[in-house]
């Protein structure tokens, strides 16, 4: 009796083993994931001077409406 329970309690650690093993496995996919998706830097800044860029162009064509 004593064996059988025993053997249960074995398996089910082994099983939960597993289990923890897979989860682990990808937790650290999605991590990886994740970290690859952030915006770079550089990217980020070539962005925002485009912006600006383009803020400037249109704040000097509403200056030259204005003086006309």
């Amino acid at each position: 009796m004593g064996g059988w329970v025993l053997k249960g309690v074995h398996d089910a650690i082994e099983h939960l083993q597993i289990t923890d093993s897979n989860l682990a496995m990808k937790v650290q996919e999605i991590e990886v994931l994740v970290a690859g998706n952030y915006v770079k830097r550089d990217d980020l800044d070539r962005s925002i001077a485009a912006i600006f860029l383009k803020l400037d162009r249109i704040e000097n064509k509403l200056d030259m409406k204005v003086d006309k």
